[in-house]
């Protein structure tokens, strides 16, 4: 082996940390169904490939601006402090330049491969997650996470967009889905470290409200969700198999927001168990998403 090849390796993975790839994961996982249901089947290999890949690089830049920006922060939290621009294997300015560098070829990309309108989604994308979540809300409001998850919905507008080259209502309802979504699978996860984010001055819902009043909110925001998963079903002529999967995933759901209401209720029964619901929500949006890729297959 190359005495360099260890040194080069923790440094491409650095770069690829930078990215947060398990929140590309979950981003993508909403992208290529949407383009099946946009296209009513296959929209073609190497449209799906390059939308794919352009949503990638673009939440990848997305999230190198978020690790550049919230640096001072994340060494105080336990779970990020791990990160590459905390632990020193990446310069602040190496990050930056990563990030604009990625940003710009993820647009560019759409631009030349995919369309203008998808184009134009991604660079809006990027800068809502890095202006208006990193830098004018995480910070100065507990609401932080609904508005500021915005970003985290375009996904489903450039994948359609890619297909179609516009948009209509459907991929607006599948937009409403996963902002609907992202406060129960977040706060969760901001109540399970709300030590850090108080460490941190960030304050998340979990900070500065009481566990119930958290909890209220979480399975009021689940059945706003599995509500307009069920509204997908007219607007975009989904069939009963799409409609029995997604109240079936919903009901599960909203039966894992519910105990975790009542054990906020009376936490004298036992932990909150809110890394139960965090984890399950991605389960359930996995599940609903899985049913509109398969639902335009179906001979019904």
């Amino acid at each position: 082996m190359h005495p360099t090849a260890g040194p080069q390796r923790s440094k491409l993975w650095a770069y690829v940390a930078l990215t947060k790839p398990r929140i590309i994961e979950l981003l993508l996982v909403t992208t290529f169904p949407t383009m099946f249901l946009a296209a009513q089947g296959w929209p073609g290999t190497w449209l799906l490939l390059a939308t794919l890949v352009g949503g990638a690089m673009a939440a990848g830049a997305a999230n190198a601006f978020n690790m550049y920006f919230d640096r001072d922060i994340d060494r105080l939290m336990n779970r990020t402090k791990q990160r590459p621009l905390v632990t020193g294997e990446l310069t602040p300015r190496q990050a930056l330049v990563f990030a604009a560098t990625l940003a710009a070829v993820s647009v560019t990309w759409f631009a030349v491969l995919v369309n203008l309108v998808s184009a134009a989604l991604a660079l809006t994308a990027i800068g809502l997650y890095v202006v208006l979540y990193t830098l004018v809300l995480k910070r100065r409001t507990s609401q932080n996470i609904v508005w500021g998850g915005v970003a985290g919905c375009m996904p489903v507008l450039i994948a359609w967009a890619a297909v179609t080259g516009s948009l209509t209502w459907a991929p607006v309802v599948l937009f409403l889905v996963v902002f609907f979504w992202t406060p129960p699978h977040y706060w969760p996860l901001s109540m399970r470290f709300k030590k850090d984010y108080a460490r941190a001055g960030v304050p998340m819902l979990p900070v500065v409200a009481e566990d119930v009043r958290v909890a209220r909110q979480i399975l009021g925001y689940a059945l706003a969700t599995v509500a307009t998963t069920l509204v997908l079903v007219p607007v975009a002529g989904m069939t009963w198999v799409y409609a029995v999967l997604a109240a079936a995933a919903g009901a599960w759901f909203l039966g894992s927001c519910v105990q975790l209401y009542r054990r906020a209720r009376q936490p004298e029964r036992g932990k909150l168990a809110a890394m139960k619901v965090f984890h399950g929500s991605i389960t359930y949006l996995s599940v609903v998403f899985l049913a509109v890729a398969v639902d335009p297959f179906l001979p019904l």
